[in-house]
């Protein structure tokens, strides 16, 4: 067998295997129920003016947004015309317009516009499109992968339906890979694909089915061209996978030990000052197509267990990447990921805010909680000072130092530390300043 034969022309197998129709859509399930926007779009009359409204859709690259267009299109018969942002000017989109007028008043078809990566094109370009989308010329589907509320023009965005994509699960892309090899458009079954091959594919698409499908294509030709016999049915292999791509399959099963032992090398590389061990980690959980939202999450708890009160920037730090992922998503989130990993992992290190909280909740769960004292209790409603509510009460900001001398514990707890800062960061001045907040406020000494 030939490389040739696997292909029909120089089309990509990602472009083969495209759906004509919703059903054959993988994934996005929450989008394509009964009575759904867009399966009402697909099953509006073509012969009729369109009622359905125009859509945006959002979400992260390989998630099917061409796909659905294009699958919209040929259900309803509607006529497809694709612009990209990147290349396409006004003059390009008022032409699309004029086009679309005519076919409606001459010939009674809709046209569906789409529009990929919308968020690059200017104001000027997206007010070329109102006109078109008021009076129902076309019905636009336009792509992103940029949040539309920071890159679309508010007209078009209120005209339009807001849809955000998912990215494509483990199952979803194991069908697609699947269908490729048998179907016609594909491959045809002319090679054979095993498991672990199979489940390389899907783990370094990372949910994305275009980077899943030619990986599949070129591990295809690899197998192909590696194999003994022309007349075998050729196996792609792991081995072929890997040569196909040139990258090193990482083994990592998100389900199983490996999962668990890469993220507990992280946040101890992290924790040990170790960038760039801490580094090498997040990169094999990236490679891996680990949920960046997953290494997101735990690099805030390592924030605030590791680093805590020692440097209070790391945790505000930590929550602006993992709000950078949500908003860029990746792969450009890695960098943000990065940049957290980096800081957290140079920054003191201090878990005396973790121990503090532990402490106090083993000690309320050992049934050590005490009443509140009688002088902080709230004395605002009717009744309260007649139970002697807040009575005896020293408020701080009346003081010289905006500290007073009085007990915050219950009594059976008064004396009791929680927090006990390190020398390290921050709280090397902060374990100075609360020494003699603690002397003021159990009176050891005076307050000057």
């Amino acid at each position: 067998m030939t490389q040739q034969g696997l292909h029909r022309g120089q089309t990509p197998l990602a472009v083969r295997m495209r759906p004509t129709r919703l059903d054959e859509v993988a994934g996005q399930s929450h989008l394509l129920g009964p009575g759904s926007p867009l399966v009402a779009l697909a099953s509006d009359d073509p012969t009729s003016t369109p009622s359905a409204v125009s859509v945006i859709l959002w979400g992260p690259p390989g998630t099917g947004k061409t796909t659905l267009a294009q699958a919209i299109a040929r259900q309803s018969g509607r006529r497809f015309v694709e612009l990209s942002a990147i290349t396409a000017g006004v003059k390009d989109v008022r032409e699309v317009m004029e086009r679309a007028l005519s076919d409606r008043d001459l010939y009674g078809s809709t046209t569906v516009l789409f529009l990929d990566e919308i968020h690059r094109f200017t104001k000027a370009q997206q007010d070329a499109l109102l006109p078109g989308v008021e009076n129902g010329w076309v019905v636009l589907i336009a792509a992103t992968t940029e949040n539309p509320s920071f890159s679309v023009i508010s007209p078009l965005l209120s005209r339009s339906l807001l849809l955000t994509l998912k990215t494509l699960e483990d199952d979803d892309l194991g069908m697609l890979v699947d269908r490729a090899v048998d179907d016609p458009r594909g491959l045809a079954g002319r090679v054979a694909l095993d498991a672990e091959a199979r489940a390389a594919l899907v783990r370094l698409a990372s949910g994305d089915a275009r980077r899943a499908l030619t990986a599949l294509e070129a591990a295809a030709q690899t197998a192909v061209a590696t194999a003994d016999d022309e007349d075998e049915h050729p196996i792609i292999t792991a081995e072929a996978v890997s040569a196909a791509v040139d990258r090193a399959l990482l083994r990592y099963d998100r389900a199983g030990d490996e999962h668990y032992d890469v993220i507990s090398a992280f946040i101890k590389s992290i924790r040990g000052s170790d960038p760039d061990a801490a580094l090498h980690y997040l990169a094999r959980m990236i490679e891996a197509g680990e949920d960046p939202r997953f290494i997101a999450r735990r690099v805030i708890i390592s924030a605030a267990e590791d680093i805590g009160v020692a440097d209070p920037q790391a945790l505000p730090l930590a929550v602006a990447a993992a709000q950078a992922v949500q908003l860029i998503g990746m792969p450009e989130g890695r960098i943000p990921l990065a940049e957290a990993v980096v800081y957290l992992a140079t920054a003191p290190k201090s878990n005396a805010a973790y121990l503090g909280i532990d402490a106090a909740l083993a000690d309320v769960r050992a049934g050590k909680a005490g009443v509140v004292p009688a002088h902080l209790r709230d004395a605002h409603y009717p009744g309260a000072k007649a139970l002697g509510h807040g009575k005896g009460y020293r408020y701080p900001h009346d003081e010289s130092h905006g500290v007073s001398t009085q007990q915050y514990l219950p009594d059976r707890l008064a004396g009791r530390e929680y927090y006990r800062p390190t020398a390290r960061g921050v709280e090397r001045d902060i374990a100075a300043r609360l020494e003699k907040l603690r002397a003021i406020i159990r009176g050891r000494e005076a307050e000057s």
